[in-house]
């Protein structure tokens, strides 16, 4: 996921609570106060980016834990494991040995909250709207192995695939592949604002003020047929500007729980909350941090000066001295506790060295220093973001082989539509994964219509290690294949990764269902958060 935002560390990988909160598994019930959700981030609607929640555009983690509440996806991933379960659809599975065939059975009576039937012509609607309008910023790549799709019948669904791909079934998890009303949703454009209608778990209403969301209010939808029990009638999602103020509104009552935008001063001082009746619960995390190049752009596009910041970085200097140990240095792509992880960049570059990284320029004929500007988006990725990159400068800046700015760009959306037009040379991103797979860390950023719209291209990776580990059911035997595509990352440099973030949630202590508030793809289940009683 773009996702995917970022912002403190945070992840997936299988959960293994350490905390949990007090009380009994009863939700607010009828009339009881609504849990309260606080969110350090921002969705909004810009002229470049007007309909932040619509599945063919959205393609953030904010905007995606709207989306699955109030939309379904034919499958989802459960409590814990990463194995998605039927959700919208009765049953699902290929139908054929090689993987290209996927047949899925709708549950009976699905419905919208506006009423309308949910069929099988709604699921096709909406694959083929997703791909119809193509958006260069949502999440369409995902389903860019789809060849055709057919509903036979109102109840069945068949997805014919390009190629062989045992992750279908994880990409249909996903907001991409959200089910949306064919008689509502426009059939080859955006569905611009910031209205839902959908077949989910709640259905949404939202406050906004200059085009942003402030406040979202979710409502257990009396129509919703699906594999979720929902433990409250009502749950909020407030917007704060930066974490601080979602930290205050936590401590005074007025939220109930927060995961995302913490600073490591916030970790460290919530871990000692117990007695302000709040609880601070620290999981697996599967978020990275990496530097993206536009390998076109001139200052990086021989990649001998990528391999020589490569050689500079110190990821162990980022995780101490900006974030306190509440991430871990990455020398991957693609990040441990997923089968396949190799520290590829390690194994080539070791720890950080000026002579390494001068010898590597030399024998390149690159003039020194390099001058150069990083950009990054100043609160998309929490308030140490800034801190971060001004490490960066300076470990760069010290070798004397480069001249580094940096830039700080306010608004997220400007930050994306700006970095997929190729307007900056080195940029700091984030990735939650959309479904817990090696590939998802690997697929989005190589080929034609990239995630990082990067002009970045390895025939290797895209016409040998994707078609090859995706025909591998069993994920323990692509590990190979996942090795050479690191590798080959590691070689190439079109993305330096940096570090690796453990999730923190935090709540007040008569929150139930925290230790389920995370999925494998970090991804915030708000159906399992209720009221009980505080210790």
């Amino acid at each position: 996921m773009n996702r995917k935002t970022l912002v403190l560390p945070a992840l997936a990988g299988l959960l293994a609570p350490v905390l949990t909160a007090c009380g009994g598994s009863g939700g607010s019930g009828d009339g009881g106060n609504p849990i309260v959700v606080g969110v350090a981030s921002q969705i909004e609607a810009t002229k470049a980016a007007p309909a932040p929640l619509d599945p063919a555009q959205a393609y953030d983690v904010d905007a995606w834990n709207v989306l699955r509440s109030t939309l379904q996806t034919l499958m989802r991933l459960p409590r814990t494991g990463t194995a998605p379960v039927p959700e919208a659809a009765e049953s699902c599975g290929f139908r054929d040995t090689q993987n290209e065939q996927y047949r899925c059975t709708l549950r009976s009576g699905l419905k919208f909250s506006n009423g309308h039937a949910l069929t099988a012509q709604d699921v096709k609607f909406s694959i083929d709207r997703m791909r119809a309008i193509n958006d260069g910023n949502g999440p369409v790549s995902l389903l860019s192995g789809i060849d055709k799709v057919e509903a036979p019948s109102d109840s069945e669904v068949v997805f014919h695939l390009k190629k062989p791909d045992a992750t279908f079934p994880q990409k249909l998890a996903t907001p991409a592949a959200a089910i949306v009303d064919s008689e509502v949703y426009p059939k080859t454009r955006l569905y611009n604002g910031f209205n839902v209608v959908g077949s989910g778990p709640y259905t949404l209403k939202t406050e906004r003020k200059k085009g942003r969301v402030t406040k979202a209010v979710f409502t257990k939808n009396p129509s919703y047929k699906g594999g979720e029990k929902p433990k409250s009638e009502t749950v909020e999602m407030r917007f704060f500007d930066d974490s601080g103020a979602m930290e205050k509104a936590l401590r005074s009552g007025g939220i109930d729980l927060m995961n995302r935008g913490l600073s490591p001063t916030q970790v460290r001082g919530l871990e000692n909350s117990r007695n302000n009746h709040i609880v601070l619960q620290e999981m697996p995390g599967q978020e990275i941090r990496y530097l993206a190049f536009n390998t076109k752009a001139s200052a990086v596009s021989d990649k001998a000066v990528r391999q020589a910041m490569a050689q500079l970085v110190n990821r162990s200097q980022l995780v101490r001295d900006v974030y306190s140990y509440t991430g871990d240095p990455l020398y991957s792509i693609v990040p441990t506790g997923l089968t396949g992880h190799i520290n590829s960049f390690f194994t080539k570059y070791g720890n950080p060295s000026v002579s390494a990284a001068r010898k590597t320029l030399q024998q390149a004929h690159i003039n020194t220093p390099v001058k150069l500007t990083l950009t990054y988006t100043t609160h998309h990725y929490g308030s140490s973001t800034v801190q971060e990159f001004r490490t960066l400068q300076r470990q760069l800046n010290q070798s004397k082989l480069f001249d580094v700015d940096i830039k700080g760009i306010d608004g997220w959306q400007q930050f994306r539509t700006d970095s997929t037009a190729g307007k900056y040379a080195a940029y700091g991103m984030g990735w939650f994964p959309d479904f817990p797979d090696a590939d998802n860390y690997i697929a989005p950023f190589v080929g034609k219509g990239n995630f990082l719209n990067s002009p970045y291209r390895s025939s290797t990776i895209e016409s040998q290690v994707i078609p090859q580990t995706r025909q591998q059911t069993d994920r323990n035997a692509a590990a190979a294949g996942f090795k050479q595509a690191q590798d080959t990352f590691a070689d190439d440099v079109p993305i330096i990764p940096l570090w690796q973030g453990k999730q923190y949630v935090a709540a007040r202590d008569d929150v139930t269902g925290v230790e389920w508030a995370l999925n494998s793809s970090s991804s915030l289940q708000m159906w399992e958060l209720g009221r009980g009683v505080a210790d």
